[in-house]
């Protein structure tokens, strides 16, 4: 197998219709599986290295308002809890659909997200989250009851969300029978799960939280990940920051005036280095102002003699 191979390969999936995530990630199962070849000696180099790849072209979020959110979990029915712990949280519906009883703690509001369900060949699959780290996010007051409810009569180690009939969540089904069906009543058309995972950074943004806080509840790789899905969230933090230099800059101008005309009149009339004083009279020359240099002395001129005859002759 040659470079040419695995680059032909790649075009024809992409050709075939294939997502360009689809393709991404399809490479990077095989070129693992050639890495092991390399290692275990049986060829010579990874003819799946520096392989073209499509790119990924992300599309623009969608964010709905809390209002839209409370007509699709009130569309939802028993759901709506659901569709209000997505929306508030920013859970992946993997990692709702594996949160055990034991992860909720009511008393401080918070639930720790440690696994997450996937669907694999028609069977959940359990494991880590996307990240394989477990975090912690905050359980609004709001859901604190109905989530208490769901907790009856259940084990730690069970589900806490789970179908009518008591089995987990899967997406699929979910979509099919609780989502489609809200979308539709709530009139709003065109909208997925994942979208609730946006409204939640939208709506944490808008509280006031900035990028970090944002991250960590969404469980990203990096605070950098974070603005690069959701930069145009923070434009408008941006501009207060903005305005709040602006402020700050003008405040310290003001003060600088202030302190200025509260100093002593002779320290007011300096300048940079040179210091504006007045020269009092010197013999019978008027009253002049002159400026004294830093390192250089004023000199008064001694008074010039006068004749006796002349006395009186200058005026």
């Amino acid at each position: 197998m040659t470079h040419a191979d695995v680059a032909t390969w790649v075009a024809r999936l992409r050709t075939q219709g294939s997502a360009p995530g689809t393709v991404r990630q399809a490479h990077r199962v095989f070129s693992l599986l050639l890495d092991l070849a390399v290692r275990d000696g049986r060829i010579p180099r990874n003819p799946a290295e520096r392989v073209p790849l499509p790119r990924i072209v992300r599309g623009e979020p969608r964010f709905l308002t809390r209002d839209q959110v409370e007509m699709l979990a009130d569309a939802a029915g028993e759901d709506g809890d659901v569709v209000r712990l997505l929306a508030t949280t920013g859970l992946r519906f993997g990692e709702l659909a594996a949160l055990r009883v034991r992860r909720v703690d009511f008393l401080r509001k918070r639930l720790t997200i440690a696994e997450s369900a996937t669907e694999v060949a028609g069977e959940l699959v359990f494991g880590t989250p996307k990240t394989h780290e477990q975090r912690i996010v905050p359980l609004p007051a709001e859901l604190v009851e109905p989530l208490a409810l769901r907790c009856e009569g259940k084990q730690p180690d069970d589900l806490l969300m789970t179908t009518p009939a008591g089995t987990p969540l899967r997406l699929r089904n979910w979509r099919r029978m609780v989502w489609n069906p809200a979308v539709e009543a709530a009139g709003l058309s065109g909208i997925t799960p994942h979208d609730l995972r946006h409204t939640a950074a939208s709506l944490a943004v808008a509280s006031g939280a900035h990028a970090k806080s944002v991250q960590r509840m969404l469980g990203h790789a990096s605070a950098a990940m974070t603005l690069d899905v959701y930069s145009g969230l923070f434009d408008d933090d941006l501009s207060d920051l903005a305005a709040r230099m602006d402020a700050a800059a003008q405040e310290a101008a003001e003060n600088r005036v202030g302190v200025l005309w509260a100093r002593p009149q002779a320290d007011r009339m300096q300048s940079g280095n040179v210091q504006v004083s007045a020269v009092g009279p010197v013999g019978l020359e008027p009253t002049t102002r002159g400026l004294k240099m830093p390192g250089h002395a004023v000199r008064h001129r001694p008074p010039m003699p006068v004749a006796a005859g002349q006395r009186g002759a200058r005026t």
